[in-house]
This record gives structure tokens, C-alpha cells and sequence, in this order.
């Protein structure tokens, strides 16, 4: 992958924005299965593509998940992290409502708290050093 090619640009702002997000589920009980994860990434990827995002990476375990998300610079991520938990939430809860009522209840899918990463370019310390370095007028 061309690293020139993540800089995105829009009509007043150029971007390179990406973010590491893990939700966990309600409790940390272990609900998810290899089908359920499945699902959960296609549903994920649906209201990514809606906000303008693209999900390049997701994976997870029976209790948590990842997913690596470029965004535009105009997504606020507390708005796309809601929507990603309460659609999946919605979706997930009634396809797999028989295998996940085993694990949950009171039709929480996802703990309220969740992770967010930014990732990618420079370490802090170079930016630091960049922004330092700027001829700032007398």
C-alpha cells in the first residue's frame, strides 16, 4: 500500500485519519462465535461506509472486538463509535438472539465504555519537534 495514498481530501480539509477502537462486551461475558463475528464486521463496515469511514482491519474474540477505521477529519468519532455499537447492537441482538440471550441480558450488547487509538504517522516526539521548529514571526 502507497503511504501517499491514505492522505484523503475533501472540499475545506486534508486528512489522514485513523483509529483503533475495541468495544467489549456487557460484563466481558464471551458471546461472540466465529459466525457472530462475521456478521458484527459486515454491519460494522455497512455504518462505516455510511459515515464516509472505510473499516480496514477488524478481528476479535468471544468477548471483545478491534477495527482499525480511517475516517474524514469531519467524523466526530464519539458520534460513529454510537452508531457502530447501537446498530451492531440492534442487528447482532436479533439474528443470533437465541445463542447471545445465553450470555445477556437487558438487551445490552456492548459496554458503555470502549477503547479509541489514533494511529498511524509520526510518534508524538517528532510532531513535538516539527511544530517547535516552525519560524515563528517577531
Amino acid at each position: 500500500m502507497n503511504e501517499s495514498s491514505l492522505v484523503r481530501s475533501g472540499r475545506r480539509a486534508v486528512w489522514d485519519c485513523h483509529a483503533h477502537l475495541v468495544f467489549v462486551t456487557k460484563y466481558r461475558r464471551g458471546a461472540f462465535t466465529g459466525p457472530i463475528l462475521t456478521d458484527c464486521e459486515q454491519i460494522m463496515r455497512k455504518v462505516c461506509g455510511d459515515f464516509g469511514c472505510e473499516l480496514r482491519e477488524f478481528n476479535g474474540e468471544d468477548d471483545h472486538v478491534h477495527l482499525l477505521i480511517d475516517f474524514p477529519a469531519t467524523v466526530q468519532l464519539s458520534k460513529l463509535v454510537n452508531s457502530l455499537k447501537g446498530v451492531s447492537s440492534r442487528h447482532l441482538r436479533r439474528d443470533h438472539a437465541e445463542h447471545l440471550s445465553r450470555y445477556l441480558w437487558g438487551g445490552h450488547l456492548w459496554s458503555r465504555s470502549y477503547y479509541c487509538g489514533t494511529a498511524g504517522g509520526a510518534p508524538l516526539s517528532v510532531i513535538a519537534e516539527y511544530v517547535k521548529s516552525q519560524r515563528r514571526p517577531a
